[in-house]
């Protein structure tokens, strides 16, 4: 992902202890869509189907048994969280107020005892999918996944090099370059949610210096903390250091 590039021949006097240390690199950054924190929904599927087996072997065994509408409804359940926390941006404090309006609703919940009464119902709620479902239906999840993410997402990318920030892509060969000096890259506020289900993923931002000039958003780059500090590190180094 990272090319080293070579150190000029001819180096200012001064400055040749300090460009002989500096490592100099060719960073590669990939945004990649909201598809990228919809694994566990894959994943989680495989385990389902496994856990479905059994019950349905169980079953087959047990004349008179019902099947249990607990897979299927945590199943259910981890889809539409997905929906809303990958639709949804909950950026610093947001996160944090809707984690403590989520439990402040338990507690109150608790305090007026409906929790019991909706424990009540849900033998009520009948939700299952055979093995055959989970399978299929996480097969092409994970095709999907992976396509989205070694393919379509790695089309577009930005390859950052002292002195230059170039917007590569991969079909029908354009680019358009930008000048680093001057240049910014920050982590917009993280969401915790995305966050946690992408392995430190967030949104990247590079600004001109003063709030004018160019504008890059570089959406969902994995591991973006050690994204920003090894960009700092690399457009610090001047130009004429490099070959």
């Amino acid at each position: 992902m990272a090319q080293p590039l070579t150190i000029a021949d001819r180096v200012p006097a001064a400055d040749t202890a300090l460009a002989h240390k500096a490592v100099l690199q060719e960073i590669n950054v990939y945004g990649h869509s909201t598809l990228l924190y919809w694994w566990p929904a894959w994943a989680f599927g495989f385990l389902v189907a496994v856990l479905n087996a059994g019950q349905e072997k169980f079953l087959a065994t047990a004349p008179g048994a019902q099947p249990s509408s607990a897979l299927g409804l945590t199943y259910l359940a981890i889809l539409l969280l997905l929906i809303v926390f990958t639709n949804v941006r909950l950026r610093g404090i947001n996160s944090v107020v809707a984690l403590l309006s989520v439990a402040f609703i338990s507690v109150l919940l608790a305090w007026l005892g409906w929790w019991d009464d909706i424990a009540k119902m849900i033998p009520y709620l009948v939700v299952h999918m055979n093995t055959g479902f989970y399978l299929v239906f996480s097969t092409g999840l994970l095709v999907i996944w992976l396509l989205m993410f070694f393919v379509f997402d790695r089309l577009t990318y930005w390859r950052i090099r002292p002195g230059q920030v170039t917007e590569e892509h991969l079909i029908g060969g354009g680019s358009e370059s930008f000048d680093t000096n001057g240049l910014r890259f920050v982590k917009l506020n993280s969401d915790f949610f995305r966050a946690t289900l992408g392995l430190g993923a967030g949104d990247l931002r590079a600004t001109a210096a003063g709030g004018q000039g160019a504008t890059i958003d570089i959406p969902n780059v994995i591991f973006v903390d050690r994204k920003v500090h090894a960009i700092e590190k690399l457009i610090s180094v001047k130009p004429e250091h490099t070959a």
